[in-house]
């Protein structure tokens, strides 16, 4: 099983960016195939080196979470991230 974090930090932290893209980042679940598991969380603990958003996703193979990446849901996806994203960081594993 692989395992992907997303950690987004937003150029504008308010209530409403935040659950915007919680609600743009779950929207992805059940619409693509690769994706085992969509998992969205809000940090409770903010602080200026925190980051914002927590995107977990999970994926039975390395080339499950490649077919995933050029997914277009997943792409379409991406570009609003983009939009709104001041810094981000991946972690991937497997276990």
């Amino acid at each position: 099983m692989i395992t992907n974090n997303l950690l987004i930090k937003l150029k504008v932290r308010s209530n409403e960016n935040i659950a915007k893209t919680r609600d743009v980042l779950l929207s992805m679940q059940g619409k693509i195939e690769p994706l085992r598991d969509l998992q969205v969380e809000v940090n409770i603990r903010p602080g200026e080196s925190s980051y914002d958003i927590i995107l977990i996703t999970r994926f039975a193979s390395l080339q499950d979470l490649e077919a995933y990446l050029v997914h277009p849901v997943h792409v379409e996806v991406s570009k609003y991230i983009v939009d709104v994203l001041d810094t981000g960081a991946v972690v991937c594993y497997e276990y």
